[in-house]
């Protein structure tokens, strides 16, 4: 896939690259990171230059991603009718996605960027909610994507003269980032189950001090009561000792 890359990049340049990452947006079945690692080697090889590359490699991705998100948005839920979207998301996926946006909200659009393969139903399910504006899409999707495109880029621009040692890079660059989104995604469930127990804590306190209340309210009636049936019977003692 790399050595082919290379070499339609090196024929069709920024164009190519632009063109590649747009259709990734749609799920074509080429990595994204071996897209832009490709993109940087024509770069470190003096076919292009590899900050021009960057920029080209931000735009494809964000519009890319961008028009997947606006698809989820302008069809809604009808979207899964058509095919082309059907095979991108399917029901199971789109209930697991749906689970997982109620679990870690919009870090999950965040993190989304780093999975190949979850990347584009992800965005389509932003998109169908309705719930996210564009800017905030856009926002944190272009947050991750400065992070992860120039480093993949770079990566290819600074070993394109060794592509064997390049690849070991790439998968070690992929372990780095999969170690650090599950720490991500154990910071976030710790947060979450923390909140969640603080919120259970709380109701429970505040029904406890309810009951409490109700307790102490019903005391001063019942002895009330008590009184006045102690009183009645001194009465009638009274008047049968008279």
């Amino acid at each position: 896939m790399l050595d082919f890359l290379i070499a339609f990049f090196t024929d069709y340049g920024y164009l190519a690259v632009f063109g590649i990452l747009i259709l990734c947006g749609f799920g074509l079945p080429v990595p994204e990171d071996i897209t832009l690692v490709s993109g940087g080697v024509i770069s470190g090889l003096d076919l292009a230059n590899p900050h021009t590359m960057c920029i080209v490699g931000l735009a494809g991705v964000l519009i890319g991603d961008s028009i997947m998100f606006l698809a989820g948005r302008l069809f809604g839920y009808r979207i899964q009718r058509i095919k082309m979207f059907r095979r991108i998301l399917s029901p199971r996926r789109f209930s697991h996605i749906q689970r997982k946006f109620k679990q870690y909200g919009l870090s999950l659009l965040f993190v989304a960027r780093f999975l190949p393969g979850l990347r584009s139903p992800i965005f389509l399910v932003a998109g169908m909610s309705r719930r996210i504006s564009y800017i905030t899409f856009i926002l944190m999707d272009g947050f991750a994507a400065l992070i992860s495109v120039p480093v993949w880029v770079y990566l290819g621009y600074f070993f394109a003269d060794n592509l064997d040692l390049l690849m070991e890079y790439v998968k070690d660059v992929q372990m780095l980032i999969y170690l650090a989104l599950g720490l991500l995604f154990l910071i976030i469930l710790v947060i979450y189950l923390k909140k969640r127990f603080h919120s259970k804590l709380k109701t429970f306190t505040e029904e406890s001090s309810k009951t409490s209340a109700c307790q102490d309210n019903k005391a001063p009636e019942l002895k009330s009561e008590d009184t006045q049936v102690t009183s009645d019977i001194e009465i009638k003692d009274k008047e049968h000792q008279a």
